[in-house]
């Protein structure tokens, strides 16, 4: 399609697309903080409860880059 292989679009599709999911969700999670009124620690607390999900599947793909570049 438009000169891109397969491995290509999934690439993209995999950084870009889910790295755009992953901020648009931090932008609901701060969203729901603001109207609810949570406050700071509120905040805080949303953020840490929904947004460890979020830190694991980025960590993983941390992990995954330094240990295919070391073991290389």
């Amino acid at each position: 399609m438009f000169g891109f292989s397969e491995e290509q679009i999934a690439w993209f599709g995999l950084t870009v697309g889910v790295t755009a999911f992953m901020l648009y969700m931090v932008f609901i999670i701060l969203q729901l903080a603001r109207e609810s009124k949570a406050g700071k620690f509120g905040t805080f607390v949303l953020l840490l409860g929904l947004g460890v999900g979020l830190l694991g599947f980025a960590a993983k793909g941390l992990i995954k880059f330094f240990m295919s570049g070391i073991v290389e």
